[in-house]
């Protein structure tokens, strides 16, 4: 683990080497796993006011599932995550003509509909942030449908912070990201 200011960042972060590869996974981190995308509180009233721009965007089901239930549930740790289809697909789910998942939330902002991309922790998968007592960790998280992404990212040989620079800054801020980049260095000597 590296400390820097208030967070504990894994050294996976450093190590790791990812690149998304839809073609391969078809999106499957938005249709796979236990509960909806973890959704950090202010970011359910910005879903919320954002809705009417997003649904055209929607399948019939997450739409459907959304009015009834809305955009988000209490999972079993007591935190909020996106309302999900037959408790499998996240509700903001839609497939291309490819049948590769994409996120109806980041197609409208995409067309300039709203500013708001997606949830932050979809945009930093596979880094995963938890609260600690005093600390942020910032985990990289295993997954076997991102086996691809691992194959592309070792073969392209970039590091899961590179690959995540955009939502990084986003979270976090850039000084934070210069501050990986000077710790990625000083790993790399003392390799």
């Amino acid at each position: 683990m590296v400390e820097i200011d208030d967070k504990l960042i894994s050294l996976d972060v450093f190590e790791k080497r990812f690149v998304c590869d839809l073609n391969a996974c078809k999106g499957a981190c938005c249709v796979e796993g236990d509960n909806g995308a973890p959704l950090e509180e202010d970011e359910i009233g910005v879903i919320e006011d954002s809705l009417e721009a997003v649904l055209p965007y929607m399948r019939e089901e997450g739409i459907e599932e959304v009015k009834k239930n809305g955009v988000f549930y209490m999972d079993q740790d007591n935190e909020p995550v996106t309302t999900l289809v037959n408790g499998a697909e996240c509700a903001f789910v839609f497939f291309d003509e490819n049948n590769i998942t994409k996120c109806a939330i980041e197609e409208a902002y995409n067309q300039g509909e709203i500013s708001f991309k997606k949830p932050i922790s979809c945009h930093l998968y596979p880094i995963r942030v938890a609260k600690l007592r005093n600390y942020l960790a910032v985990n990289y998280n295993r997954w076997n449908i991102c086996d691809d992404a691992c194959k592309l990212g070792e073969k392209l040989n970039v590091k899961t912070y590179q690959f995540l620079k955009e939502p990084i800054i986003r979270k976090f801020g850039e000084s934070f990201y210069e501050d990986l980049e000077k710790v990625d260095a000083e790993l790399e000597k003392k390799a």
